[in-house]
């Protein structure tokens, strides 16, 4: 059968591989029933609609003509980078790395550090807008995790405490 839309056809395949995934995982917890649900009950249920909308993805990929055939493009290597090096430098905020002697540094730093990282994955950088948005996402990160949860995690860095 030939592929019509690679774009479709792969993504259809990554939502099956995820769906899949995450169905098989969910079989480890009690699932329960419908009435009494258990743990694992949510998690099978999306992991099976996420294979099964994969599935009609793919099969869509194959059956419906394109123009073009919606080729698949070069893989983007620099957001990736950005994008995982931001959540792990968000990571290390909150944390700290104790191994290196990296004390956490807070929520704060934290997103300010996530966010200005994140922001060079785009191929525009704008300092300005990127501060607003840092400061926009900390206090309502605040609000909603220190105020609003009652999260028990630092907000500035530990020397300030100290």
């Amino acid at each position: 059968m030939n592929i019509k839309s690679q774009r479709d056809f792969f993504s259809g395949l990554m939502f099956m591989v995820v769906g899949v995934a995450f169905a098989w995982g969910a079989t480890t917890y009690n699932i329960g029933t419908g009435a009494r649900m258990g743990p694992g009950y949510f998690p099978l249920a999306l992991g099976i609609l996420l294979a099964l909308l994969g599935g009609l993805i793919a099969f869509k990929a194959l059956v419906v003509e394109t123009v073009d055939g919606h080729k698949v493009g070069a893989f983007a290597w620099r957001p990736l980078i950005f994008i995982i090096l931001a959540n792990l430098v968000f990571g290390a905020m909150i944390g700290g790395l104790p191994s290196i002697g990296l004390r956490p540094m807070g929520l704060i730093v934290g997103i300010y550090a996530l966010t200005f990282i994140a922001s060079l994955a785009g191929d525009m950088f704008k300092p300005k807008e990127v501060a607003v948005l840092a400061t926009v996402l900390a206090i309502v990160s605040y609000g909603a995790f220190i105020k609003l949860l009652n999260l028990q995690f630092p907000v500035w860095p530990a020397y300030f405490s100290n």
